[in-house]
C-alpha cells in the first residue's frame, strides 16, 4: 500500500500499524507523530492501523531561545 511519510512516497504492507511503519522507515527518536494532520499519542501508535494514501509526519523538537 502507498502512504506518504514527511512528504515522501513510502510503500508498506496492507493493514500495517503505525508502529511497524516507523520501524520500517527507520525513524530516530525523539519525534512526535501526526497522521493525516492529527497528533497520535505514543500510547496509540501500536494500535493505529494505516490505510492507503495516509500521510504521516514525524516532528522533531527544535531547540531555540
Amino acid at each position: 500500500m502507498k502512504i506518504t511519510i514527511n512528504g515522501q512516497p513510502f510503500e508498506t504492507a496492507e493493514q500495517n500499524t503505525l508502529a511497524n511503519v516507523l520501524i520500517e522507515f527507520d525513524a530516530k527518536e525523539p519525534f512526535a507523530v501526526a497522521l493525516n494532520g492529527d497528533f497520535v499519542p505514543r500510547s496509540q501508535v501500536q494500535a493505529t492501523v494505516l490505510k492507503q494514501d495516509d500521510s504521516v509526519e514525524l516532528l522533531s523538537p527544535i531547540q531555540g531561545g
